[in-house]
């Protein structure tokens, strides 16, 4: 058994995810038992968007069906003729977490790994009711390459991680964890406290901006001494 694999395996990740092939570039696993999206995380992002902050964290589900990996594709869906990609940081959780703190939520994330999270703006702006079905279509939720464990990262505390939306090589936006609303141990210990977090679920933590994007288009996460994680647009 290769060690990442062995890594994977311990951490508890679904067994219905195959092991990887060396050769490929793919998400690390495909069936966590629950991604949460976090909205309006950062400050100038809110702003931009001329909404109110969030009083607490702004969450909401996606299946694993959304999952894709590097080298895979973004597809549009016809029902939606507006569609943004959001770069984001992913919190991958380790061992179980129940009802903790802010203080200890971090012993909880085994590592970081860069997101790439889509949204049917048209759809959302319909109503925003309609949150779970602009968030939800296939290839709506990429990952990848690999995880970054919090022990090799040099800021254990993430505040000066700098997350950035890239399309087609330009920069669109950019901005570090301490500009966040809610912290990543804030948002894990919310969190907790409403449902429990098991292993190799994913809690996405919001983007610094968005960009809108169409076929032919290649979207970038980039998380400074995590990695980068690219992907293309296409259409049905």
């Amino acid at each position: 058994m290769d060690p990442e694999w062995r890594r994977r395996v311990k951490l508890g990740y679904d067994q219905r995810d195959p092991k990887p092939d060396a050769s490929e570039a793919v998400a690390p696993y495909r069936h966590p038992r629950k991604i949460l999206g976090i909205g309006l995380n950062y400050k100038r992002h809110a702003d931009a968007l001329g909404a109110e902050y969030p009083t607490s964290p702004a969450s909401f589900l996606k299946g694993d069906h959304t999952i894709i990996g590097p080298g895979e594709s973004i597809v549009l869906p016809p029902m939606s003729h507006r569609v943004t990609s959001e770069a984001e940081i992913g919190l991958v959780i380790g061992r179980t977490c129940y009802e903790v703190e802010a203080a200890d939520a971090l012993g909880y994330v085994v590592g970081i790994v860069p997101v790439l999270d889509q949204t049917a703006e048209d759809i959302l702006r319909e109503n925003p009711r309609f949150l779970t079905r602009a968030k939800n279509f296939p290839t709506f939720f990429v990952f990848g390459p690999e995880i970054l464990t919090l022990d090799d990262l040099a800021q254990a505390d993430l505040s000066e991680v700098r997350v950035a939306t890239y399309r087609n090589g330009a920069l669109a936006h950019e901005n570090v964890v301490a500009n966040m609303l809610f912290a990543p141990a804030e948002l894990v210990a919310f969190h907790s406290k409403v449902m429990p977090l098991y292993p190799g679920d994913i809690i996405s933590s919001g983007t610094p901006g968005a960009v809108e994007i169409v076929p032919g288009d290649i979207v970038e996460c980039r998380i400074d001494g995590v990695g980068v994680l690219r992907a293309g647009v296409t259409s049905t």
